[in-house]
């Protein structure tokens, strides 16, 4: 018997166990549909409550007691290490060039949605005011609900010593940086 006699045998033996153990599950699942009696996982839902609740959660987070505070412990390496969430969309070098996001030299203190040669979203043209370090904390915190149908598309950062950190290092992205509060 040469190799190819095996061949054709054990390629026949295959097949005729494939078609009984294959036919007999495709039948299965022909015959019987199976009902899902439970799901296999539930899915967290975040403490604000279903999605259309998302302002009562932003309005839970306090900046100006939960991060401020942190600003005098914040360190500089460590806004650096969580600035590299943001180097896809934004520069940080004085005159440098806007990409997704606005340039970030000098945000500390700027009016907010004011920036040159940046097309903003209406949403935040129309905001208001200054960024300072409450204000880009809850900002940072959670974009979507702070400044609703901006373009920005970062979820935020939960961390508040981290976003204390990453405030801290904005802060020196500056001629003239912006005094840490008391």
């Amino acid at each position: 018997m040469n190799a190819f006699e095996l061949n054709k045998i054990a390629g026949a033996v295959l097949t005729a166990l494939l078609i009984i153990f294959g036919g007999k599950t495709l039948l299965e699942i022909v015959d019987r549909p199976h009902k899902v009696e439970k799901a296999g996982y539930t899915l967290p839902v975040p403490k604000g409550g279903p999605a259309g609740a998302p302002a009562a959660a932003a309005a839970a987070f306090d900046a100006q007691k939960e991060v401020v505070p942190l600003l005098a412990k914040a360190t500089v390496e460590g806004g650096q290490e969580a600035f590299k969430k943001c180097v896809s969309c934004h520069t940080v070098d004085k005159g440098g060039a806007t990409k997704n996001g606005p340039n970030l030299y000098g945000v500390v203190g700027r009016d907010v949605g004011k920036v040159a040669g940046f097309n903003f979203s209406p949403a935040m043209q129309s905001h208001g005011g200054k960024w300072d370090f409450a204000h880009l904390a809850t900002y940072l915190n959670n974009p979507r609900t702070t400044v609703p149908n901006n373009r920005m598309a970062f979820p935020g950062i939960k961390d508040n010593a981290e976003l204390a950190d990453l405030l801290a290092y904005l802060r020196t992205l500056s001629d003239s940086p912006v005094p840490l509060p008391n």
